[in-house]
């Protein structure tokens, strides 16, 4: 055995401190309160970890009472992306959305809001908001997660959502750093890989990621993509050349001069795991330049936090990794957990006035109606609404409900709804669907909700075959509308969160805000 000549305690303290583990239960496991007491500074809450506001609150309150600077991160983009909501759907509109309505002071108020509630609950960071210019619309992973493709838009309003989220006391984590936008791949499954050159990583990508800095972003999530024009070999959360060579950089030599906490995306994600190992990945990306590393969506267990904290340890000891490289990172991680526990918690949303009501109206505005001929008439009866389904990509989940049945129905009782996907297409084919849809119907008016439909050939042959069918067919799309509008009307609403649902349903059975019932 290799003697170290280091303060092992102090090393062990260290490799625990710089991890953002996750955990199973809606009551923190009796493993993670003792890792607290040993080092760990950090944990990542998800879906499985939340009940109610009351619960969460509760849980919060159980990791503080074992240490009280811990951050409790989550992943609240709003949106499509919810932890808070995750089985009924967000309040908030995501980021296209507000985007498409392009106000900063509303995107201002609704990150604003959702940190008062964060901070209300005892959640202290938020891994958001997205900060990639989604250029390319055929990204599977980004889309509606992204203000837009115009990387001033995208600037400006994430600027306004980090102003209003740690002005509840909520730090932000602005992320994927160097940007996600340009690419076809899901980091989740692969390693994409994005061949811009330096130019154009420069007025495009980064452009929003000085904005982040500027505005005084916490915290700046690193993206697992590959850029040749930084790094040909390695990743950006494994890449000394994007992280501290780009993110570091001080400003006048080039760099964006980031001087928070880096984070690094889940580690367990296939484009670092199947090619490094998340051990070895994890002592790249400290030596890269990381200082927190993000691993518990799906790996959620003491073992693999044990695994992580060894890791880094014996590469300390082996000389991979420089022992102030990873005591630097920790002590990052302990002033941002400084910071919060002045800063944050829930005493921090005492003094902001609640604004329940402004989700709905940011998507209400953002709502884009592309009328079909002439004027639209209102759906006054029962509905039939079919929901063309696709496979949802792992940072949205599948058990987060989305359309505008549910809601349609509570307006226009007697809606029915069903749902298609790929595979009924295929099983089946379209001219058999259509007409068992046809059926189903009756005379009930058709509402067909699709989703990114530029990005599923299967979605926009049956959606043609559909119209054809039933011209007036009310077309709603909610994902990205980079498809060209079709339907009796086309409505947008650049995301699929409940309140999207909500704002469509009211156009289709034209209504006034407040005219549901229980409004």
């Amino acid at each position: 055995m290799t003697t170290l000549a280091h303060d092992s305690a102090t090393l062990t303290r260290d490799a625990l401190t710089v991890l953002q583990p996750g955990f199973t239960g809606t009551t923190a496991p009796d493993w993670v309160l003792r890792r607290l007491g040993e080092g760990l500074a950090s944990v990542g809450l998800f879906g499985r970890n939340i009940a109610t506001p009351e619960q969460l609150g509760a849980l919060t309150a159980q990791l503080r009472a074992e240490r009280d600077d811990v951050l409790v991160a989550i992943d609240e983009e709003g949106g499509d992306v919810t932890r808070l909501e995750v089985r009924t759907g967000s309040s908030f509109p995501g980021n296209l959305a507000l985007g498409a309505v392009d106000d900063p002071e509303l995107t201002r108020a609704v990150a604003r809001e959702m940190g008062r509630r964060l901070a209300e609950c005892g959640v202290n960071l938020n891994w958001a908001p997205s900060a990639d210019v989604n250029s390319n619309p055929d990204n599977p992973v980004i889309g509606v997660r992204s203000f837009g493709a115009e990387p001033g838009l995208v600037a400006r309003h994430t600027a306004a959502y980090i102003e209003g989220l740690q002005s509840a006391g909520v730090a932000a984590c602005t992320k994927h750093f160097p940007g996600h936008g340009d690419t076809a791949v899901d980091s989740h499954h692969a390693l994409p890989r994005i061949d811009a050159g330096l130019d154009t990583l420069t007025d495009r990508e980064l452009v929003p990621f000085r904005a982040a800095v500027a505005a005084g972003t916490k915290a700046v999530m690193s993206a697992h993509i590959l850029l040749p024009a930084l790094d040909s070999d390695l990743p950006a959360t494994l890449s000394p050349a994007a992280l501290h060579g780009l993110l570091r950089r001080p400003v006048a030599d080039g760099g964006l001069g980031f001087e928070g906490l880096i984070v690094t995306d889940g580690m367990e994600m296939r484009a670092i795991a199947d090619a490094y190992g998340i051990e070895n990945g994890s002592v790249l990306a400290i030596a890269a330049g990381a200082d927190a590393i993000c691993v518990g969506g799906g790996l959620a267990d003491e073992d693999t936090v044990l695994r992580l904290r060894d890791a880094l340890v014996t590469a300390v000891s082996e000389g991979r990794l420089s022992e102030a490289r990873l005591a630097e990172a920790a002590a990052r991680v302990r002033a941002l957990g400084e910071w919060t526990r002045h800063s944050a918690g829930p005493r921090a949303a005492h003094g902001i006035e609640p604004a329940a009501g402004v989700g709905l109206d940011a998507a209400r505005r953002a709502l884009r109606i592309t009328p079909a001929g002439g004027s639209y008439e209102p759906v006054t009866g029962p509905a039939y609404v079919a929901t063309f389904t696709p496979d949802a990509n792992i940072a949205v989940g599948a058990e987060t409900s989305w359309g505008v049945g549910g809601e349609l129905a509570l307006l226009r009782p007697g809606t029915g709804t069903a749902t298609y996907g790929r595979q009924d297409v295929e099983d089946r084919g379209v001219p058999a669907l259509i007409e068992n849809m046809l059926d189903t119907a009756a005379d009930r008016r058709i509402v067909a909700v699709v989703r990114d439909v530029h990005r599923h050939p299967w979605m926009a042959d049956a959606l043609d075959a559909l119209l054809t069918a039933r011209p007036k067919t009310v077309v709603v799309e909610m994902g990205v509308p980079q498809a060209p509008p079709a339907g009796a009307p086309h409505i947008a609403t650049h995301g699929a969160a409940r309140v999207c649902g909500r704002a469509a349903a009211e156009v289709i059975a034209g209504v006034g805000a407040g005219d549901r019932p229980g409004d």
